[in-house]
């Protein structure tokens, strides 16, 4: 087992001291940087690998999700239980990657993303900000960046909706 336990931080963002969720960083007991690919590939290659130094940046239903050699971090977290269910996924996935890297290829490619112009070309590009946007590209940058989803468009034709929700889920990861 790679990691056996971590502790927890929970921390406001000092540039938006206002900001509703919180951050989040688990101090590991151990260093995953040689589980990173394996854990990479174990996931479906989604993540954003860095070789130097050994980072993978995950998007997880909205959020960033960096893990580093020995911490990983979280954005945009609702409270301290949906940081235990993200840390105990992450565990287990570590875990088992690292115990089945004999039999898992290691994946050292940076996956693909969303293109803000595939997503817009699927808005109504009304501009009519009832998303919280100003505009329609803000939207599109915002699902780019795993923050804003097909629900979050009212105006959104079903059809256009679905397409969407397709596109997006190709680069998303679920817990």
């Amino acid at each position: 087992m790679l990691i056996k336990s971590f502790s927890t931080e929970f921390f406001r963002p000092k540039c938006n001291p206002g900001f509703v969720s919180v951050h989040c960083v688990a101090h590991l007991d151990g260093d995953i940087s040689e589980a990173l690919p394996y854990v990479n590939s174990a996931l479906g290659g989604g993540g954003d690998y860095v070789r130097s130094p050994p980072t993978l940046t995950l998007r997880v239903h909205g959020k960033l999700i960096a893990l580093h050699s020995r911490d990983i971090f979280v954005n945009a977290i609702k409270d301290e239980d949906e940081a235990d269910k993200i840390l105990a996924w992450l565990k287990k996935e570590i875990n088992e990657a690292w115990a089945n890297r004999d039999s898992i290829t290691p994946c050292y490619e940076k996956a693909p993303e969303p293109r803000m112009i595939d997503i817009l070309k699927l808005l109504p590009k009304t501009n009519c900000g009832k998303c919280g946007e100003p505009t329609c590209m803000v939207f599109a940058l915002k699902a780019v960046e795993g923050v804003k989803g097909a629900v979050d468009c009212p105006d959104m034709s079903n059809d256009k909706r679905s397409a969407l929700e397709v596109y997006l889920s190709q680069f998303t990861l679920s817990i």
